[in-house]
């Protein structure tokens, strides 16, 4: 468990050290090959499993979110969750803000910006055409919800709905998607602890398995949108169940075959640059379909980062203040706080896609997550390290990867 914390906490690529680089170079590009070549994305959202004639499952967003996921799940030492009652406080308090607050709180919010304060930015009658839900049989014309009307629309059949509604789908699907990947850097900008830190990624990992469907076919519905029951299922299935599965499977025999240290050593490393270029690949291409929206109406990405900017504060801020009362040591604290604040926008983009379409507000919605997350969270940061002096027991400044736990680090640790 520590050799893999400190494997955790070393960014060794110029992918990890620069993400926020990558990402506006990315949205850039995607928006660019959007205005050069239309047709590129679309033909790639063609490739797609279907279900009865509808298709359910894109291809190319799946292997890249295996891509971005395995090697996440792979890390996890899963019987470490079992002694996770350890932690008492810290983990109560991440699994109450994960999965009893945060949804509702991004809920309200999104509805009260989106639908409400900025609706008229948006547009009153702008309209966003995303996939029929899974499993019903709909005509041209049929009325799905309160506001969905069966049209056909390029091609094919379409289920219109209010762009408003559209951008609030994708809000909903990050709010319900606790982070189990890019948490670890922050934990570690921050000195926060590794171990508890995995842990919930751990725990993040096996609650979304039952509660990232319910939660999101609960709360589409009282947002009058589709409430596809059975591709919200394949999709935990496919985006983190598969994942899960193969990476406990694969880490259980290399470290039989091969040894823990050959695992940690010579395997991970080679799956880092994997990640990071999967996730900008997938952005490319959700860029690339958005490109003629964002460059209408460049507000847009605006709009949507409202609510979510001041969803990820909030939240931050309560399991910040939480930890406080509940007399935590900082080492727990920033951490547990930070969880709660960040998303799992890998598989929100995933289900957006899949649910609702490629080129959906939805999808749109949880692009811009991504391309607001790395610089609030490493705000964050700043803010924990600053304030660290308001617990109980303070981080140890000169702690490092050169730890006598830890091996000796092949590169140098990032320092604050």
């Amino acid at each position: 468990m520590n050799n893999l914390a400190c494997e955790s906490r070393i960014m060794k690529s110029a992918f990890e050290r620069y993400l926020s680089l990558w990402v506006l170079l990315c949205i850039i590009a995607g928006i660019t090959l959007g205005r050069l070549a239309p047709q590129f994305a679309q033909t790639l959202d063609g490739w797609a499993i279907t279900v009865n004639e509808a298709p359910v499952i894109s291809i190319p967003i799946a292997i890249c979110l295996f891509l971005m996921m395995y090697p996440i799940m792979v890390k996890i030492d899963f019987a470490a969750v079992v002694r996770a009652g350890r932690s008492g406080k810290p983990v109560l308090l991440t699994l109450a803000i994960n999965w009893l607050i945060k949804p509702f709180t991004m809920y309200g919010f999104a509805v009260l910006f989106l639908g409400f304060l900025l609706r008229g930015f948006i547009g009153e009658d702008a309209l966003d055409y995303v996939r029929l839900p899974l499993g019903l049989d709909l005509a041209e014309g049929d009325r799905y919800g309160s506001d969905g009307v069966v049209v056909m629309h390029e091609g094919g059949l379409r289920l219109a709905i209010p762009l408003w509604r559209s951008y609030l789908a994708g809000c909903i699907l990050l709010g319900i998607a606790p982070c189990t990947a890019m948490v670890l850097v922050w934990s570690y900008l921050a000195r926060g602890n590794d171990g508890l830190t995995l842990v919930m990624v751990a725990i993040n990992s096996l609650t979304m398995l039952v509660l990232y469907g319910l939660l999101g076919g609960f709360l589409l519905g009282i947002g009058s949108m589709p409430v596809p029951w059975q591709a919200m299922l394949l999709s935990v299935a496919v985006y983190v169940a598969l994942p899960l599965i193969t990476g406990w499977l694969s880490r259980s025999l290399i470290i039989r075959a091969k040894g823990e240290e050959w695992f940690r050593q010579r395997f991970l490393p080679i799956l880092t640059p994997i990640t990071i270029s999967a996730l900008l690949l997938t952005l490319v291409l959700l860029f690339s379909f958005k490109g003629d929206v964002i460059v209408a109406n460049p507000l847009t990405i605006l709009w949507i980062a409202i609510p979510l900017t001041i969803q990820t504060l909030t939240i931050f801020a309560l399991g910040y203040g939480l930890a406080r009362l509940l007399r935590l040591r900082y080492q727990d604290a920033a951490p547990a706080a930070m969880i709660g604040a960040s998303n799992h926008f890998e598989v929100a983009i995933a289900t957006a896609a899949m649910l609702f379409g490629l080129n959906s507000g939805a999808a749109l919605a949880t692009v811009v997550g991504v391309l607001i997350e790395v610089p609030l969270m490493l705000l964050l940061v700043r803010i924990c390290l600053r304030t660290d002096g308001w617990f109980n027991t303070r981080p140890d400044r000169a702690t490092s990867c050169a730890d006598a736990a830890c091996p000796a680090p092949t590169q140098p640790c990032i320092t604050t």
